[in-house]
This record gives structure tokens, C-alpha cells and sequence, in this order.
């Protein structure tokens, strides 16, 4: 994860969110003889001034400061992030002679620069993608940072959330400029992707104060409500200051949020009109093979084509459908695979009701799976994280059936825990065989132990501890998955075994219609019909799934490549060390540096062997 989530916008998705000046950042910074801060201590220097830069990205860490503004999302912003961090690491090579830094050191230099280089290298694709799609961008994210992550202790901070709503029209704006621009470049916001825009959109301003005369209060407002409350509580207000407070905010509503979401449901209508019938990849956009070779290169933080990645997933299939068909000689299940999909997607023993009590009971089991397994963690891991952990619902709007579980990270003081989030709108596409593996994934000891343990990390540079690279970290997730069924008590009968079987090949289906949809033509439906031959995933679950993978291109690869390169590495290990090798220090290793790309994992782990075999 990258500080604020990558998806927020993509035109925006750098690996850190940079800053808007150059400040400090001078070419004729000193010679390597002037050097008096060890690499460590200026690139924290170097981090605080471009955390500084981000008003969103301070509050998604729980500071304090610039919390009455938001972040910039148009293309002089951008440059101006590159020109910063392009002069940053022309500073640290004049400060700094690589050859003489420490190991520890050389991977945060190696980062540092590698950081700006995959910032630059999307510059050239800035009008190339969506900047508004059912699964992603700011006019889902602004409201979920508001009520997620705008803390309101004070007075003070309930202005700073007032001074926000008022600038939720001009980034709104500057967002729209961007789509209209990339629409006239050729770039096609499928119909799927512009009708959930506008769903959204009208769910975020459906309720009062947008509506007089609904009986039901949107969900901004019911916060915003709620946070008034609190200080009421806390006696830091009189009932006439907190009228005055919600007066204000409403007006922020009306003023600025309101004509902000009508502006893009009409921009997601006319955009309709002209979507096609059919949807497909980015394939047959002009540019469309360079850009997603680019956004592969970005996602998997290597150099395989898509052909290459498309072969991985084939094979991929081809070996845990023989595992599976192991599962139904378990089970004594008479009938073949896609037989066995059909009961494990239809079975009505596999799901909870479709009821407040059923998604209840789906949050409790979920926070169970994972509770069990904490007890376990010591035997595996040296590091464990401090941070705390919470299952929760999606929000009302922006929760859809069928979407995938994700994680928010806390922060890294624990004041706010890690987020487990569930979408729970349709409990049909929420199979209990599979609550446990996704738990795993998401919880422990996948995203919140990955995420925890790099934002509590301690010798590094800061910047370190919140990098984010999707490979490392939805790798390290998948891994998780499996690592977990090596831990005694996880996975307890053979059709949760067969849930996490399911969840792989879910993965290694990606590499496959990815690539397909992207590079090879497929269309929407034959992604989908290539998907459920080979997953009991239900319809509505592999339909969204699709979907996230044509609006996100090359995403949904990295996971498995991650996995793979993370499971190597292991073997790797485990042979050249033998009764020496130790599951713990093998993870601590992993763990240790926060995220990296996976070339530098690598060479991390790589190191950690050397290092085994002469001590």
C-alpha cells in the first residue's frame, strides 16, 4: 500500500504522494566531503518535507497538520511531484557514495530512487487511464477519508472538516478535467464503470441535508452529526456553538459537495451514451500495448510480458485443478470438477442468510479466524505487530455485491486500528468456505501483520515504512493464505481446504483473463466464462471481479507473481540452509525492510542465506 490507497486516482499513483515544490531539493547540494547526516537521518529529512506537501496523506497517518485542506490532483501538481523527487535523488548521489553505505543502507538509497523512477515512468500515461470507475477514484475516496480517517478531537478539527467539504468542488473539478481530457484522447469508460460512478454518487448525496424531504440522513451528515455529538460529549462546546458548527457544514454540503457529485453523475451519464455495448481491455486504445506494458512493469516490478504472465496463469490452473480434484476424492463427491463448482457455488450449507443477523454472524466468524490464529504467530514470526485489528461492513455507499474484501491500514501510532472490510450487500456471493481464507489474507497473517509490522519498524528511514509495492504486498497476502494452512487448527475440514484452493486459482485466473482482456482481445464475456470453468466463485463475484480487471489493468497479476516469487525464495532458502534454516528468521527477513519491489526482496533474502551460511 502506498500512503494513501494507489486506486485514489491513477492519474495520481505515485509510490509515495509527493510534494508541490522544490524547497531543499537543490542540484548544488553539497559535495560528498560535506556530508554531516547519515543517509538515514536525511532521507527522514527528505520524507517529512514531502509528507509536509500532502494534507491527506498527514491525516491518513493521524497528524494533525494541514488537516483543513486536500490534496492536488491535476497534471501541474504531478510534475512539479516529479520535479521534486527527481531533484531529491540528485541530492542523495551528490551527497552520498553508494559503494560506502551499509547493506541496510544501500536497499533505502536502491529505494529512494527506484520510488522516483516508477513515478516518472507513468508520466507519460497520465491522460492513459480512468480517472472514475465503479471500483476506484476520488469521488469515492474524499468521503470515506472524511468519515474514516478525519479524527475530530476539537473544535479546531471540526472547522479543518468544514474547510475540506468546501474543497470538495474544486478537486472534484480538476478530476473531471482530467477524465474529459483523457475521453478525448480515446480512453473508453466502460458502461459498467460509469453507471457505478453515478450510483455512487447519488447514494453519497441521497438523504438530507441533500434531500429536504427524505426521512434519512446521507452518510456524510449522519457523521458529521455524530462528531458534533462527541465534542458535545467532551463539554468542549456550548448547543448553540454546535448549531452554528452543523450550520456550517451543512452549507459546505449544499455549496460545495452537492454541486460536485451532480457534476460528475452528469459527466458519467454522457459518458454512458458513448460507451459501448461490448466492454473489453485497453488493448485497442491507441497506445493501449505500451501503456499496459508499463502498468504490468508497474504491478509485478519486473520484466514479464503478457504473454509470459499468461502462460504462468495457465499453468497455474492446470496444477491446482489437479489439487482440487484431490478435494473430491476426499470428500467422495460423485461427480467431476465443474459439478463439484456448481454444489460449493449453489449449495445453500455454504452461505450465511441473506439478513442483518447472517452478515453479523459473517463479521464474528471472521473476527474469530482471525483471533485463532494470533495464538500461533510466535512459532512463525519473530517481528509481530503492536497495531489492532477490526472487521467491518463497507459503507453503504460505496458497498457492492460481489465486490472483494480489502484492507485500510491504521496508524502507525495505533490511535486508529487496521480495517478489515467486508462487503456484505449480497450475502449469495459470500461462500463460508471461503470466510477463513480471506480473513487470512486480509487480517492475519497477511495485509494487517505486512502493513503493521513495516509502519512499526524501527533503523530504517520513514519513508521506508510506508512504501508500498502491490506485488510485495498482495504477494505476501496470497502467501499468507497458504502459509496458514501449515499452521495447525486453520482450515479445518476439507471444504475450507478447498475454499483456499478456490481463492488461489482465483489468483492464477487473473494472470490469465488479465492478460487476456488487456492483451490478447478477450471481451468481458469470455472472461467470464473462462473464469467460471475454472472457480466455484459465484456468478455476481466473478462478473465484479471482471470488471475491477478491465478498469484496473495489470493489477490483479501481482498477486500471484508475488506469491511465487515469495514461495521461491523460500525453497531457495530452505535447501541452501537445510536443518539451519529457520521459518522465523525467514520471515522476519521478509518483513523486515517494509515493502519492497521484488528484484530487491530478492537480493535481501539472498543476503540473509549468505549471511547464515558463514555465521
Amino acid at each position: 500500500m502506498s500512503l494513501l490507497p494507489r486506486q485514489v486516482l491513477h492519474t495520481t499513483a505515485l509510490i509515495l504522494i509527493c510534494v508541490s515544490s522544490l524547497i531543499g531539493c537543490s542540484s548544488d547540494g553539497p559535495t560528498k566531503e560535506d556530508v554531516t547526516l547519515t543517509l538515514t537521518e536525511w532521507l527522514d529529512e527528505q520524507f517529512e518535507e514531502q509528507l509536509m506537501r500532502s494534507p491527506m496523506n498527514l491525516t491518513y497517518l493521524g497528524r494533525n497538520e494541514r488537516k483543513g485542506e486536500l490534496d492536488e490532483f491535476t497534471l501541474a501538481a504531478y510534475q512539479e511531484d516529479l520535479a521534486w523527487q527527481a531533484a531529491s535523488v540528485s541530492e542523495m548521489e551528490n551527497r552520498y557514495s553508494r559503494a560506502t553505505l551499509s547493506e541496510s543502507e544501500q536497499l533505502s538509497y536502491d529505494l529512494w530512487k527506484y520510488s522516483y523512477e516508477q513515478a516518472a515512468s507513468g508520466e507519460a500515461y497520465f491522460y492513459s487511464g480512468l480517472v472514475f470507475d465503479q471500483m476506484n477514484g476520488i469521488h469515492s475516496f474524499v468521503p470515506t477519508f472524511l468519515i474514516n480517517f478525519h479524527t475530530v478531537k476539537n473544535v479546531s478539527d471540526f472547522e479543518a472538516l468544514v474547510s475540506r467539504l468546501n474543497l470538495v468542488k474544486p478537486r472534484m473539478m480538476d478530476a473531471l478535467g482530467i477524465a474529459r481530457e483523457s475521453s478525448k484522447r480515446g480512453v473508453v469508460s466502460p458502461y459498467f464503470a460509469t453507471d457505478g460512478v453515478a450510483d455512487q454518487s447519488r447514494k453519497i448525496i441521497s438523504g438530507q441535508p441533500f434531500d429536504i424531504d427524505s426521512e434519512t440522513d446521507s452518510a456524510i451528515w449522519t457523521d458529521i452529526q455524530r462528531k458534533v455529538d462527541g465534542l458535545l460529549d467532551r463539554e468542549l462546546l456550548t448547543n448553540e456553538d454546535a448549531d452554528a458548527l452543523l450550520a456550517e457544514a451543512k452549507e459546505a454540503l449544499l455549496s460545495s459537495v452537492s454541486p460536485a457529485y451532480e457534476a460528475i453523475i452528469a459527466w458519467a451519464e454522457k459518458e454512458r451514451r458513448a460507451s459501448p455495448d461490448v466492454a473489453t481491455g485497453i488493448g485497442a486504445q491507441d497506445g493501449g500495448a505500451d501503456y499496459y506494458a508499463h502498468l504490468l512493469a508497474k504491478q509485478t516490478t519486473t520484466d514479464l510480458s503478457a504473454d509470459e504472465i499468461h502462460t504462468i496463469g495457465l499453468n497455474e490452473v492446470t496444477r491446482l485443478r489437479a489439487e482440487m480434484l484431490g478435494i473430491i476424492d476426499e470428500v467422495e463427491f460423485q461427480g467431476g470438477l465443474e459439478a463439484f463448482f456448481e454444489e460449493v457455488r449453489t449449495g445453500k450449507w455454504n452461505y450465511y442468510p441473506d439478513t442483518d443477523e447472517g452478515r453479523q454472524a459473517y463479521i464474528d466468524d471472521a473476527a474469530a479466524a482471525i483471533d485463532n490464529l494470533k495464538a500461533l504467530l510466535p512459532e512463525y514470526f519473530g517481528l509481530l505487530p503492536k497495531a489492532d485489528l477490526i472487521v467491518k461492513r463497507v459503507e453503504a455507499f460505496r458497498e457492492r455485491d460481489g465486490a472483494a474484501q480489502h484492507y485500510y491500514a491504521g496508524t502507525p501510532d495505533g490511535s486508529r486500528p487496521g480495517i478489515y472490510y467486508a462487503h456484505l450487500s449480497d450475502m449469495t456471493a459470500m461462500p463460508k468456505n471461503q470466510l477463513e481464507v480471506i480473513a487470512y489474507h486480509e487480517g492475519l497473517p497477511g495485509h494487517h501483520m505486512q502493513i503493521s509490522i513495516a509502519q512499526e519498524l524501527e533503523g530504517v528511514p520513514q519513508f521506508q515504512t510506508q512504501l508500498g509495492f502491490t506485488a510485495y504486498a498482495e504477494g505476501w497476502g496470497l502467501y499468507s493464505e497458504q502459509l496458514a494452512s501449515e499452521m495447525p487448527g486453520t482450515y479445518t475440514d476439507a471444504y475450507q481446504q478447498f475454499g483456499r484452493l478456490s481463492s488461489e486459482i482465483w489468483r492464477a485466473i487473473r494472470l490469465v483473463v488479465d492478460t487476456g482482456l488487456h492483451a490478447k482481445g478477450w471481451t468481458e464475456q469470455e472472461a467470464i466464462e473462462y473464469f467460471m470453468a475454472n472457480s466455484p466463485e459465484p456468478y455476481e463475484s466473478v462478473r465484479s471481479e471482471v470488471r475491477r480487471y478491465i478498469v484496473m489493468p495489470g493489477q490483479a497479476t501481482s498477486y500471484k507473481i508475488g506469491m511465487i516469487k515469495i514461495l521461491e525464495l523460500r525453497s531457495t532458502a530452505r535447501e541452501a540452509l537445510g536443518d539451519d534454516f529457520d521459518i522465523r528468521d525467514f520471515h522476519d527477513t521478509v518483513l523486515g525492510a517494509g515493502s519492497l519491489p521484488l528484484h530487491l526482496l530478492e537480493r535481501r533474502v539472498m543476503q540473509w542465506i549468505e549471511d547464515a551460511q558463514t555465521n
